[in-house]
């Protein structure tokens, strides 16, 4: 197979690893309490608040919802500032892992030489939290990041996917998105990009039709005591997503270009 593929972009939460339920929403909740604040987020809560895109944005959405006004902006940003302190804690604790099949996969493809960049919503000191304390020497394998802090409009806006389109200097015929929520399919798909989506948690409960543009479906990334599942794509032979597979991901795409959201 003559390779077309020229770069990688992992999405982080839910893709590098499950780190909603119990990453950001512990997170969230002591900062909440600290605060003395009197809620706390339930896992069907937060799976509602997920559909807003950035945490400090998800803080603003829910307090405006409970009080009955918008929050001011000094405390957002105080609620924020040690809500990444308590998941700072939580990575570095060892309360989260990388998902199954990640770290083979993101030595593979740094051993071909395929350049790798991270393009997620989250804030740059959710990222170095979960790189340091997950993937040692492997986190300088990606070439850049592209963070919340780096846009001006968060997934499902294409701004993000585009900012890095940018910066990694190849044809988006030619890279693959690692993905796990509609949101973050939706702004891959407005950059023109070919995705691959590994359901996560949350993911795995949403409707099947929000993810109708991927050109590749599974359940995970698959490891050999773990193998993957197709729900939609290519036919993964050795059940785990390999560069071989992404090489097939893309070759059954159709030519992409950007299209505006």
């Amino acid at each position: 197979m003559v390779q077309r593929l020229k770069a990688v972009f992992w999405d982080v939460d839910g893709t590098l690893a499950e780190t909603e339920m119990a990453g950001h929403r512990l997170a969230f909740n002591r900062a909440l309490a600290e605060a003395g604040l009197p809620w706390q987020w339930d896992l069907p809560t937060y799976r509602q608040l997920l559909r807003v895109a950035g945490g400090r944005e998800r803080l603003r959405a829910f307090l405006t919802e409970v009080e009955g006004a918008v929050p001011a902006g000094t405390r957002l940003d105080q609620l924020q500032a040690r809500k990444q302190l308590h998941y700072q804690e939580l990575v570095m604790s060892g309360g989260l892992t990388l998902r199954a099949g990640v770290v083979r996969l993101i030595a593979e493809l740094a051993e071909a030489g395929i350049p790798q960049a991270i393009v997620t919503t989250s804030g740059r000191t959710a990222v170095a939290a979960l790189l340091e304390a997950c993937l040692g020497d492997l986190q300088g394998t990606f070439s850049f990041w592209v963070c919340g802090e780096d846009v001006a409009r968060k997934k499902p806006h294409p701004e993000a996917y585009r900012l890095a389109i940018q910066r990694v200097q190849v044809d988006s015929s030619q890279i693959v998105v690692l993905e796990d929520s509609a949101q973050g399919l939706g702004a891959a798909a407005a950059a023109g990009l070919s995705t691959l989506v590994t359901l996560s948690q949350v993911s795995a409960t949403e409707p099947a039709q929000q993810f109708e543009t991927a050109r590749a479906l599974l359940d995970g990334l698959g490891e050999a005591a773990e193998p993957a599942s197709v729900l939609r794509g290519p036919a993964c032979p050795e059940a785990m997503v390999t560069l071989s597979y992404l090489e097939a991901v893309l070759a059954a795409a159709p030519a992409t270009g950007a299209t505006e959201p």
